[in-house]
């Protein structure tokens, strides 16, 4: 064998221990159906939930009903914010408005602009809105249970917290894009940052949800400090952070994940948008993701060795391990295994994807191009050099 094969092929077998890893830690550290935890001592904290929007998504308004229907006991105000008047999900939010007449939810129109990033930009118009001293804000795609905010809120009591995050699962809407790109959240993405929590290796703070106090978004600048930046979500993590405050991940509540790819194109802009994101922020880790990826490093292995035995026992492992993965998570997460057929397809596209995180070039997010530059802002590519 040449050295590349054998390379590959240890590189297989590492991935193969890691699958088996990730398959026990997501079984031991995700814990589903635990009961609500008790409310604080005292009043419950007012709450004021911001959702920036953009465009009418498939499912959207069954994932906005899921956040007016939370059981909570103190004040809840919803914001709804778009940048547009003639933006397509007005129309959705008004409908989910009439439904909900007892609730203290509104929608913002705000066109102001604060800088590349338009998620951040709404959330600064939308916050001058907000009344309450805690301040959850969400992305759109985001379908919870009621009990969402009780445990958000729970976990932020917590002493030395300085905000929650959640980890989430895909949901599929019709169509085997969607399926696809379930199956990357669920049996790669996720694995993934239970593994790097689990070791330490990882300090997420994801667009599922970011809960913090009023005042911490003041000492980290308010949300017009992370204006171009891409990994917005993971800046305001890393900022509270900066503070001494711990960022907490509940190992009980994990989001649901609208995937609305409706075809290969729209999936793999999606995918590698995150992939350069995930590199603009931690390149070592995203260079060492290369052992997630046994399936398609051991089927090059065999390739290059000619179908020898050696390597075809190593693809039979890589596949084996990985179908354990999720069986796993799909038990886990109570989610079934009906999409097991799509695996191995799903493993050789993520390899693909991972490769070409690495080659430089812009990103596509909701219909625009960004230049991503090396300290992880953007710009718009006609300002790609100022």
């Amino acid at each position: 064998m040449t050295l590349v094969t054998l390379l590959l092929l240890a590189l297989a077998g590492a991935g193969c221990a890691y699958a088996v890893l990730a398959a026990w830690l997501v079984r031991r550290g995700i814990r589903l159906g635990a009961p609500v935890p008790p409310a604080p001592v005292g009043p419950a904290p007012g709450v004021s939930l911001l959702k920036p929007l953009y465009g009418d998504e498939p499912d959207l308004a069954r994932n906005l009903r899921s956040f007016c229907r939370q059981d909570y006991d103190g004040p809840v105000q919803i914001l709804f914010g778009v940048a547009r008047a003639d933006d397509a999900a007005v129309g959705t939010v008004e409908r989910v408005l009439a439904e909900f007449p007892g609730r203290d939810v509104a929608l913002v129109v705000d066109e102001r602009r604060h800088g590349t990033n338009g998620k951040v930009s709404n959330l600064v118009n939308i916050a001058e809105r907000a009344r309450h001293p805690v301040l959850v804000f969400a992305d759109s795609d985001m379908l919870v249970g009621p009990d969402y905010l009780a445990r958000v809120v729970s976990a932020l009591e917590a002493p030395g917290t300085g905000a929650v995050t959640c980890l989430y699962r895909g949901v599929a809407v019709p169509g085997v894009w969607s399926r696809l790109a379930v199956q990357w959240i669920d049996h790669h993405f996720l694995p993934n940052v239970v593994v790097g929590l689990a070791l330490g290796l990882a300090k997420p703070c994801f667009g599922s949800t970011i809960a913090l106090r009023r005042d911490t978004l003041t000492r980290i600048g308010g949300f017009a400090a992370f204006k171009d930046r891409l990994a917005d979500d993971y800046a305001v993590g890393a900022a509270v952070r900066a503070l001494g405050l711990a960022v907490a991940v509940p190992p009980d509540l994990v989001l649901g994940h609208t995937c609305t790819a409706d075809s290969f194109g729209a999936l793999l802009r999606q995918e590698l948008r995150w992939s350069r994101t995930i590199r603009s922020v931690d390149p070592a880790g995203f260079a060492g993701s290369v052992v997630t990826h046994p399936v398609p490093l051991a089927t090059l292995a065999a390739l290059l060795s000619g179908f020898g035995p050696g390597a075809m026992a190593m693809l039979g492992l890589a596949v084996t391990s990985r179908l354990l993965l999720q069986i796993i998570v799909g038990r886990t997460l109570n989610t079934g295994t009906k999409s097991l057929i799509l695996g191995p397809v799903r493993d050789y596209a993520a390899f693909l994807v991972f490769l070409l995180g690495f080659w430089p070039g812009s990103i596509d997010w909701r219909g625009h191009s960004f230049a991503l530059h090396t300290d992880g802002s953007m710009t718009a590519p006609d300002k790609a050099g100022s």
